[in-house]
């Protein structure tokens, strides 16, 4: 019996379990054994084939009766991590895998350990891949792909911004939470009458910050791809405050948004994929604001509670429709491809692709960027989600 290996890597995003437990059903009901890879790619990584009962709690054979209730819940069952196999920094080397010339090397120095991981699969005798994350993890999987070691990808994140799909695992409930947020916070915002700043999820691509702002009719949206003038948009927020009957306004802003000559809030140090941490850009802007109107502000960092609890019902279906097409390659032996959504179908494209642009919003199409505001004055042959 074949035996396939499955992982999430990258942030966590409602969805995931319900595509681990349409993996795991449809690939039994196809004749495959299935075990989950703990961890992401770290529990490749972390795993000793010398001394594999010390690595049991990185690998979890999955089946019918302990995958049953998972896709009622977020998260994960298989943990996740931000491990890059093939660029390890030194100091996060395991024991096992550490050489005397890596005392030599830099601190920041990185050691590639991708035939370790090739090494790891054969002793657990997993003959094909099955990787579910966005354009971090999946950029790894193109690695294994091109050391022909047969591998699925399947597309998540809440930014949607993975290059090649129309859509993305964890984007449609991120939204949803954050539109919920939004008009939660009219609450005090009005009560209180102040300006509220709502600063959402949002690398390299806005479109968080911009569909969440439509749906929820902010006042202002400030996305990752357009620096913004602090003083126009200050000037922006008092009209619409002093215009709103309840003497308050609201908009949204992505954590990696910049102002026009500064640039992007990061914390801590570099992941295994070059990242720090994004956040704050939200709370300066809204110091900001008050420095230069002296109104009262609201400042709510969502952060984690858009990627937190159960998927709506559009995340499902796509998750287990992505699993379907990973599966239907699997039985069909046809591997380097990754599931997506192009043009309202389902279909699969080579994983490389990821690789060959950035997933952004068309700001010409979807942005006034002057005036600091979706613009979707037309929505048709647009993608359900304009992008």
């Amino acid at each position: 019996m074949k035996r396939i290996g499955v992982l999430t890597g990258g942030g966590d995003v409602p969805g995931l379990n319900p595509c681990i437990k349409a993996i795991v059903y449809e690939a039994i009901d196809a004749g495959y054994e299935v075990f989950g890879i703990k961890k992401g790619w770290g529990g490749l990584l972390r795993y000793n084939p010398a001394e594999p009962e010390k690595s049991n709690d990185l690998i979890m054979p999955l089946n019918k009766i302990n995958t049953r209730t998972i896709d009622r819940t977020g998260g994960t069952i298989l943990h996740t991590s931000r491990t890059n196999p093939g660029k390890v920094a030194v100091k996060e080397i395991p024991d096992f895998l550490k050489k005397p010339e890596h005392d030599t090397l830099p601190p920041d120095a990185k050691v590639d350990f991708t035939q370790h991981v090739l090494k790891v699969l054969d002793h657990l005798k997993i003959t094909s891949l099955i990787t579910i994350g966005g354009d971090d993890t999946l950029s790894y999987s193109s690695r294994l792909d091109k050391e022909k070691f047969p591998v699925l990808a399947i597309p998540k994140t809440m930014d949607n911004d993975v290059y090649g799909t129309d859509y993305c695992i964890g984007f449609s409930t991120a939204v949803s939470r954050s539109v919920q947020y939004i008009n939660n916070l009219r609450t005090p915002a009005g009560s209180h009458e102040r300006i509220a700043v709502v600063e959402l999820f949002g690398r390299n691509s806005g479109e968080t910050s911009l569909i969440s702002a439509f749906l929820a009719q902010a006042d202002r949206a400030i996305i990752s791809e357009v620096p913004f003038d602090p003083e126009r948009l200050a000037k922006f927020l008092t009209t619409d405050k002093k215009n709103n009957p309840s003497n308050y306004a609201i908009m949204t802003i992505s954590e990696g948004a910049t102002m026009i000559g500064g640039s992007i809030v990061e914390t801590g140090e570099e992941d295994a994929y070059g990242h720090k941490k994004l956040g704050g850009i939200g709370q300066i802007t809204a110091e900001t604001i008050k420095k230069l109107t002296g109104a009262h502000m609201i400042y709510q960092q969502v952060g984690y509670l858009m990627r937190s609890g159960e998927p709506d019902a559009l995340d499902r279906m796509v998750a287990m429709c992505f699993a379907g097409v990973a599966i239907e390659h699997l039985k069909e032996g046809k591997f380097g491809r990754m599931s997506a959504l192009r043009e309202g179908k389902y279909t699969s494209i080579p994983i490389e692709m990821i690789m060959q642009g950035k997933k952004v919003v068309e700001v010409n199409e979807l942005y006034d960027a002057e005036n600091y505001r979706p613009k979707i004055f037309n929505s048709m042959n647009k993608p359900m989600f304009l992008h």
